[in-house]
């Protein structure tokens, strides 16, 4: 039995920005509006037909040279993501072929934001279990691609981007991740969704002219959701690691709005000083949000080896979770 660890991090965010003041010329907003009630000052957003796949396959190269080995290294992909390039061929197989990880396997998990956590976890038992020794794990989303601009409640939120991990075995003496917890409901899938363009409404004239492949959100509900799911997860897996917030080197949650990070960074009682908060730059990129920030975080000299980390996120469907683990970089 091996356990497992992070050895390596990258990200890519595409290089035009949006800032609060750019939206004012197209919606009803502001960006004082904006900035209370989200934290996002600006976002980072794709052109030119850039796809989730070409900024999975930056990130994915990022992370590689940071550990210095070749993507034919690699034994296996777990592309978290809800904006696919295309239902099929997975953006898994699609990544793959670009970076050249010929000799790997993949396939991409739909767990919106969440979808990194759950991803992370799923390597970790691959490299556990014996089955493989290096497995790229990346949370990858374009949001502007599904967002409808007449609609000022979501079109603010999100941004573009993506960040990769790469989960090996530990070494002697090392403890890697030490726990997960994964939480779902799907009676909060009314609250947060994208109803068209799957098989229950397929792509028509009839949905388009709807609006039906636009993200929908009841934002209030999922606010009151994400809280007390974001705090109960971070909590819980502490306390049943004999932990507290004291013990904590960094916690990454996931950047969906600042005053939900601050609601559950006051519930579980965490020094603000250990918290990545980068929702001003990046805003919601979905699945990329946590392994951004991590990227962000070791490569601003903010996470040693051994440290304890704690990730926590919370995201449609309803999904949300936590994961625990001493830093292996």
């Amino acid at each position: 039995m091996f356990n497992a660890k992070i050895t390596a991090t990258g990200h890519c965010v595409p290089e035009k920005v949006v800032t609060n003041e750019d939206l004012q010329s197209i919606l009803d907003t502001s960006d004082e509006w904006i900035r209370t009630r989200t934290g996002i000052r600006q976002r980072h957003v794709v052109q030119g037909g850039m796809a989730t796949s070409d900024l999975a396959a930056a990130a994915a190269r990022a992370a590689l040279a940071q550990r210095g080995i070749d993507a034919g290294e690699i034994d296996c992909i777990v592309l978290a993501t809800v904006t696919p390039d295309m239902f099929f061929p997975s953006t898994a197989c699609l990544l793959q072929e670009k970076i050249g990880a010929r000799g790997a396997w993949g396939f991409d998990l739909s767990g919106a934001c969440t979808g990194f956590i759950y991803a992370l976890a799923t390597a970790v038992q691959f490299v556990h279990s014996g089955a493989h020794r290096k497995v790229l794990v990346v949370g990858a989303d374009v949001m502007t691609s599904i967002l409808n601009p007449a609609d000022r409640n979501t079109y603010v939120l999100f941004g573009d981007g993506a960040g990769a991990v790469l989960v090996e075995p530990t070494e002697p003496g090392e403890q890697g991740v030490l726990d997960f917890i994964l939480r779902s409901d799907g009676s909060g899938g009314k609250y947060l969704y994208m109803p068209g363009g799957g098989s229950l409404n397929p792509p028509s004239h009839a949905t388009v002219d709807a609006r039906m492949h636009y993200v929908h959100q009841d934002g209030r509900a999922v606010y009151k959701y994400a809280v007390q799911g974001m705090s109960e997860v971070s909590a819980e897996i502490l306390a049943r690691n004999g932990l507290s917030g004291d013990d904590l080197t960094l916690y990454v949650p996931h950047q969906a709005n600042r005053r939900i990070i601050e609601a559950a960074v006051e519930r579980v009682g965490l020094d603000p000083d250990k918290v990545i908060i980068n929702i001003d730059e990046f805003a919601n990129t979905t699945a990329g949000t946590i392994p951004i920030g991590l990227d962000q975080a070791f490569r601003a000299g903010r996470l040693h080896r051994g440290d304890v980390v704690l990730l926590a996120s919370f995201g449609a469907g309803f999904t949300w979770g936590s994961l625990l683990l001493r830093w292996g970089c």
